[in-house]
């Protein structure tokens, strides 16, 4: 089966070489040529100097790029995949971009007889380096059977939630949830610092309990460390918060706790930490407090 695999960052990459070690023939895609040939390097695949090339011949092309701008050019623009792709392939998009969005490609894509699966991902750099992703995915049932296997090269769980949008709707339901476990768990471990435990014992014990997440398993060690160069980049964070709050506006949902992160978010943006992990949250309280005892000694 041949692939093309578009969009080579932090997960795309090691996504794509995956794709390759699991022996599948894949031609790769890169809006920074240096990437491409780095991934080419390390994986023996080959390299596409547009997506259009990428995408030509191909049984399966996927997207891994930024945002809705992003897919749109990679997708329906002047060297758009969608105008080249043969009848009976399919385009997987792994972009957390709008359901309206994935709804727009799935219509295009069945004019030129192209299927089309909304494929957001979860498990950040190190479960894409695993190979241990959560994808959540919106299409035909049909269409989906057909690349579950390529999917399940780079992910632990894959699973089709509805028609197309869905993959993208559920996404943000992650999101929200994330938003939420990483602002308590900052509020947990700036209150242990600060009334004297020690916090990484009491970490050691609380994990075992009703406490236990991914966020903690995963981030409390660098967040006490304050390392936060890693990760799920804050803009991106706030990105997908901002699709999460236009659904939601759009369908009178209230999302309070969400608004509030998001609101938290945008301070650390203001202190320069817009690259820095999800989890940087600590850091906003950590500085917050350090005001606060300044102002009162």
């Amino acid at each position: 089966m041949k692939i093309g695999f578009i969009g080579l960052g932090v997960m795309g990459f090691p996504m794509a070489g995956h794709l390759q070690s699991k022996g599948y023939d894949v031609r790769v895609y890169n809006r920074t040529a240096a990437t491409a040939l780095r991934w080419q390097d390390q994986f023996r695949g080959s390299v596409a100097d547009t997506p259009q090339e990428a995408a030509l011949g191909s049984d399966v092309v996927c997207l891994c790029v930024g945002n809705d701008d992003d897919v749109r050019a990679m997708t329906l623009g002047d060297t758009g995949v969608l105008k080249v792709m043969r009848p009976g392939s399919v385009l997987v998009d792994h972009t957390t971009a709008s359901a309206d969005l994935a709804r727009e490609l799935f219509a295009v894509a069945r004019l030129g007889e192209v299927g089309f699966v909304d494929a957001p991902v979860s498990g950040g750099q190190v479960g894409a380096e695993k190979g241990a992703l959560t994808i959540m995915c919106g299409g035909d049932a049909e269409i989906f059977a057909q690349v579950e296997h390529v999917l399940l090269s780079y992910a632990k769980c894959v699973r089709l939630l509805g028609p197309a949008g869905s993959g993208q709707l559920a996404k943000m339901v992650n999101q929200i949830c994330i938003a939420g476990v990483v602002q308590g768990l900052s509020e947990a471990l700036n209150f242990s610092e600060r009334v004297g435990l020690d916090t990484e014992a009491v970490i050691e014990v609380i994990r075992q309990g009703a406490a236990q997440s991914w966020q903690m398993e995963n981030r409390s060690t660098s967040m006490l460390a304050g390392h936060y160069e890693h990760g799920f980049a804050v803009d991106w964070m706030r990105k997908d918060l901002g699709l999460v709050k236009s659904v939601a506006a759009a369908n009178a949902i209230e999302i309070p706790l969400t608004e509030q992160v998001d609101h938290y978010y945008a301070d650390v943006q203001s202190m320069g930490g817009g690259r820095w992990d999800t989890s940087s949250l600590l850091k906003r309280l950590q500085l917050r407090h350090d005001l606060i005892d300044k102002t009162t000694e």
